[in-house]
């Protein structure tokens, strides 16, 4: 009797994103975060809960002063399910993977949990630096291909926008692939190289110091050339003749500046070229670089005129510093008032070293942003434009991985939370390309039904709650990095709905 052939592995179709993948039995989809088991659909990432500390409706008026809300949003005996593995709602009329009540300070609440599928979004790149990394609106690559821009600046720091629907979607499907890969690493907080057009290379990751053309940050200037000495100058008047503070925005100059004038400083004669602004304070000094202050300037002389000798005196005690404290130099004019290096006193120098211990550690901040008003919300109610009435009406609390975020006004549902207070891995993708992210919208058990939500699929905590799931600790910006690594969880094969 011969043996028969073994059947061939049944492929099975996976509904969880448009891509709808065929997988065989023992193998994962496109995504890696669905894959088939002996026929089952199985979710592959664990369903994460926060076990205590998150953020919870601030506005929950029980008619009971004695719990009437505090001002505490921190609930720090409440258990959330963040939507951190629980799975899509594609296709969207499907409710929400998870719709999990439990009572918070006698009320009973609901939160609707859901891994929504995002091509309408990106991240927003705060870069802690005065280093010049390229000009507004220069274009940002990553594997050589355009993911997004160079923004305005801000105090300290340099911005960058990254990914949406247009580098998603809009381009080559190799500039699609690199600007999801880019978006999901940076979400997931992994370092990512990148290159700005015309302008410096860079190593960004969430919560790390920016590496900029190869060198590390270190520190965020403590202030513009003008605040600075705002800050400073009565800790320098005593043991200085001038000090010019160097700074690609706005240079300053002690004895010019209101400051000097109050603590009845000289004129010193002392000139800087740029462009004059109000007194002591000068744009333009140099062209922006990676130098002193942000400036293109390694020499600080350079940026010195010569002195007015009609002011000045042989003998003037002069010190040049950057924003951040990292360079300065100290000189005394000769007698024909050339500046010369010299010996720094004892309290000078520490008052220099001042500016450096003033100043806060170089860091990049990665926020994601996504458009929550499309039809993830049919997964919460029957009657979408009511969860959105809902949210601008702050009945509807809506967080990412447990993240609090923040709500852009004006239409849709569009929402930004910072990826370090997110457990890690929290984000995915589909190859559509798009990115999966979590987003959960918390409220009162009667709001939820009068919103017309899906109440027969409401289910209480503790039928979440089992070993499958990760359990992770609130995560907050106050923590170190190291320590929100810290915690514990067992891998769950979700079923896939």
């Amino acid at each position: 009797m011969t043996d028969q052939p073994s059947a061939k592995p049944v492929k099975i179709r996976c509904d969880a994103c448009p891509v709808m993948c065929f997988i065989a039995d023992g193998k994962s989809g496109a995504c890696d975060r669905y894959a088939n088991q002996d026929g089952d659909l199985i979710r592959l990432d664990p369903l994460t809960v926060i076990e205590s500390g998150v953020p919870a409706v601030a506005f929950l008026d029980t008619g009971d002063s004695a719990s009437e809300w505090d001002g505490d949003v921190i609930k720090g005996h409440r258990q959330f399910v963040t939507a951190v593995g629980a799975g899509t709602t594609y296709p969207d009329y499907k409710p929400a993977p998870f719709i999990v009540s439990q009572q918070v300070d006698d009320i009973d609440m609901v939160t609707v949990v859901t891994e929504a599928i995002f091509s309408y979004c990106g991240v927003k790149v705060k870069i802690d630096s005065d280093r010049h990394i390229g000009h507004e609106r220069a274009i940002v690559r990553a594997n050589g291909e355009p993911i997004g821009h160079v923004m305005t600046g801000e105090y300290g720091s340099k911005m960058l926008s990254l990914g949406g629907v247009d580098h998603l979607t809009g381009g080559s499907k190799k500039e699609g692939r690199a600007t999801c890969d880019a978006l999901l690493q940076l979400c997931n907080r992994q370092a990512v190289d990148l290159e700005i057009e015309a302008g410096a290379t860079l190593t960004v990751q969430a919560g790390q110091p920016p590496i900029i053309n190869g060198v590390a940050e270190k520190l965020m200037r403590v202030g513009c050339g003008s605040a600075t000495i705002g800050m400073f100058a009565q800790q320098w008047a005593p043991y200085v003749d001038e000090v010019v503070v160097v700074d690609d925005h706005i240079t300053g100059v002690l004895s010019e500046h209101e400051a000097g004038k109050g603590l009845d400083m000289a004129p010193s004669g002392i000139k800087v070229t740029g462009r004059k602004s109000t007194p002591g304070r000068y744009f333009q000094v140099a062209e922006p670089g990676t130098g002193w202050g942000g400036t293109d300037v390694d020499d600080p002389l350079s940026i010195l005129k010569p002195a007015d000798p009609k002011k000045a005196w042989p003998g003037l005690r002069l010190l040049m510093i950057s924003t951040t404290g990292e360079q300065w130099a100290y000189f005394e004019l000769d007698e024909d008032l050339v500046p010369q290096p010299a010996t720094i006193s004892a309290p000078l120098l520490a008052s220099a070293e001042r500016v450096a211990e003033n100043c806060e550690p170089s860091l990049c901040s990665v926020l994601f942003m996504g458009g929550a008003g499309g039809s993830l919300r049919a997964g919460v109610t029957e009657n979408p434009v009511r969860l959105t009435r809902s949210v601008k009406q702050a009945l509807t609390h809506v967080t990412c991985g447990g993240a609090p975020a923040y709500i852009w006004p004006g239409g849709g549902i569009t929402f930004m939370a910072d990826v370090m207070e997110m457990p890690s891995n929290a984000f995915g993708y589909v190859p559509t390309p798009a990115l999966v992210a979590p987003v959960e919208f918390t409220l009162r058990k009667a709001d939820y039904v009068a919103l017309g939500g899906h109440t027969d699929r409401i289910v209480p905590l503790q039928a979440v709650l089992s070993s499958d799931i990760r359990t992770v600790a609130p995560i907050t910006n106050h923590a170190h990095p190291a320590d929100r690594k810290n915690y514990r969880w067992a891998v769950s094969k979700q079923v896939g709905s």
